[in-house]
């Protein structure tokens, strides 16, 4: 949603639920973990009310535990969490789970997919950034495409079945060869929402 028109966010959101689209994603940003600060609780509930999808909320902020509860009651599906934000990685799924959520945990491109080995089959989805976050539109980074195989390795030898989520600088030359290294959701905001004809770019994503 973050490359979403907010004059008219309204119609942008009616479009996703028009669409083949399966989840919508949101990217609270607060200014301290990354660099931009994106919408906080007034635009997630204002959205929560007209979005037919299954809402992906994904935390790109200090001390998102404090936010879990105020979270679930939003009725969002999957609370995605930074590895780096979480002193107490393994509580805060657990609180998560508790409030009746997926949980989702975050690498940044810079963190080994290795430092989730022993949670691994406590989380619901890994969301490997693509692009250094807080910012949309910027380029892929080719090491993600390696780093999409090494925890489609871990997750197959843990027995569990964790999604593999990527986000940044997915569109028609990466998205294929994401899907083709082991992904299982793809998040994709300019791509779609600067296309000329939204709804056709995200069938084309989903026939992948």
């Amino acid at each position: 949603m973050l490359a979403a028109d907010f004059l008219n966010l309204k119609d942008e959101i009616e479009m996703i639920n028009n669409s083949e689209a399966d989840w919508l994603h949101l990217d609270v940003m607060d200014g301290v973990f990354v660099p931009n600060i994106s919408f906080g609780f007034p635009i997630l509930e204002a959205v929560s009310k007209v979005c037919t999808k299954p809402l992906d909320a994904h935390f790109m902020i200090v001390h998102p535990e404090r936010y879990i509860e105020q979270t679930a009651r939003l009725g969002t599906m999957m609370m995605n969490v930074h590895y780096e934000a979480c002193t107490h990685l393994h509580r805060t799924i657990q609180e998560i789970h508790a409030a009746g959520m997926k949980a989702g945990v975050t690498l940044n491109p810079a963190t080994p997919v290795c430092v989730l080995e022993d949670i691994i089959r406590d989380v619901d989805m890994v969301l490997l950034m693509s692009v250094n976050p807080g910012f949309g539109g910027q380029k892929f980074i080719e090491n993600t495409i390696r780093k999409v195989e090494r925890l489609r390795k871990m997750i197959s030898e843990a027995e569990t079945h964790t999604l593999i989520e990527v986000d940044g600088g997915v569109q028609a030359e990466t998205a294929p060869r994401l899907v083709k290294a082991g992904v299982d959701v793809l998040v994709s905001g300019s791509y779609v929402f600067k296309s000329t004809d939204p709804c056709s770019t995200i069938q084309a994503l989903k026939k992948l």
